[in-house]
């Protein structure tokens, strides 16, 4: 499950957020997660809650903003929305499609005391 190591990399930017900006408490934190990023968003939660106890996220709410997918087809030469990657153009049918879009996961926000 890498999950739980990306909620240790979201810690790190929290603790590193909290010295720069001297914020002591974290009431909720907001999450991007690309639709083709290979994150599963339940996992995230769970594995966030365990990372975030004890430290001054812990209680912290974490808001989970999905991203589309979206893909540069080199067929027809379109913008598509891509649900997987891979997949064929859902325009023309044809390949490759690159991922332009929804390959990210970063935290978006910080809400602190």
């Amino acid at each position: 499950m890498h999950e739980m190591s990306l909620a240790m990399g979201v810690l790190q930017l929290v603790e590193d957020a909290a010295r720069e900006q001297r914020f002591e408490r974290v009431r909720t934190v907001f999450l991007e997660i690309g639709e083709l990023a290979a994150v599963e968003p339940e996992a995230m939660r769970f594995c966030f809650d365990a990372v975030m106890s004890g430290t001054l996220a812990d209680g912290a709410v974490l808001k989970v903003i999905e991203v589309a997918g979206e893909g540069l087809c080199f067929n027809c030469n379109q913008t598509v929305r891509l649900a997987a990657r891979y997949d064929p153009c859902p325009a023309c049918g044809g390949y490759p499609v690159q991922a332009t879009g929804g390959t990210e996961m970063r935290v978006k926000e910080l809400e602190v005391e």
